[in-house]
């Protein structure tokens, strides 16, 4: 594959994973600097039925899934031209090794917002910050996430 069509590609498969069909998630946004990831109010995410807001598992799967994506740009960014079997290969590798979540507020919104960017990567790890907001721009959750990328 295209160097520059790595990006793109990446970004498709996201798209089309189940679990984040699931979730409703759609990336809108993926480059080296950052991440970005949207998805809409749903009832079947609910996790307080009385107060109606996001379940704490969603917020902390979803920041996974951005900063996971954010890891993979950080790792992609090494590479130039790929054979498709190579590129399988090293996809297969990455996994999450830690994930910390913050929960600042309830998530309430009609749309939410998660963006990750990358605060320090190598040859084998890789640590990215991640945030999700409303659509308000109101912070809902922050989270530090290890990825192995190497």
């Amino acid at each position: 594959m295209h160097a520059d069509q790595l990006l793109p590609f990446i970004a498709d498969t996201f798209d089309q994973m189940p679990f984040n069909r699931l979730l409703g998630l759609k990336v809108t946004r993926f480059d080296e600097q950052q991440a970005e990831v949207r998805f809409d109010w749903a009832g079947q995410l609910v996790g307080n039925p009385v107060q109606q807001i996001l379940h704490g598992g969603v917020i902390a799967s979803v920041l996974d899934v951005v900063g996971g994506l954010m890891a993979v740009s950080s790792a992609l960014s090494r590479f130039g031209d790929i054979a498709d079997a190579e590129l399988a290969e090293k996809l297969g590798k990455m996994s999450t090794i830690d994930i910390r979540t913050d929960y600042l507020r309830p998530g309430r919104g009609q749309q939410f917002i998660a963006t990750a960017q990358v605060i320090r990567t190598g040859n084998k790890v890789c640590v990215c910050r991640m945030e999700l907001h409303n659509e308000q721009g109101i912070h809902i959750a922050l989270g530090t996430g290890t990825y192995l990328v190497g």
